[in-house]
């Protein structure tokens, strides 16, 4: 039986209209490819506040709320995911990789540029429609 993983995922709007992007580190799961933030939703945690929580610890940005954007289910190979995607415009600090990992604000047009999970492609499609 595949792993089930439910991750919360931030696409973060700042005030230029840019996207946030952070990219894998090689050794995961989609190592070296560009994503939108976020992670994991713990048991008994909703969407929204694990979103503000793994916000927080990997790019140090204080989300104030987040908006509903989209829900992706995908089956890779070795996993199913469930990306749960909210929007976040309402938020401050200056994002950097807590984490090691590579961060960008990139333009919504400039996004086809940079290589993503497939499980990514619909979050891609929309942005790229609604620019």
């Amino acid at each position: 039986m595949q792993k089930r993983v439910h991750v919360a995922v931030g696409v973060i709007i700042n005030q230029h209209k840019q996207v946030l992007l952070a990219k894998r580190h090689d050794h995961l799961h989609q190592g070296g490819k560009w994503e939108f933030p976020g992670g994991k939703v713990e048991a008994n945690e909703s969407v929204s506040d694990a979103l503000i929580r793994e916000l927080k610890e990997e790019v140090n940005l204080e989300v104030n709320s987040t908006t509903e954007f989209m829900d992706i289910c995908h089956d890779y190979p070795d996993k199913h995911v469930r990306l749960d995607i909210h929007l976040v415009t309402d938020f401050s600090g200056n994002a950097s990789g807590m984490e090691g990992q590579q961060v960008k604000w990139v333009e919504i047009q400039s996004l086809s540029e940079y290589e993503f999970p497939e499980a990514n492609k619909p979050i891609l499609d929309k942005l790229l429609n609604l620019s």
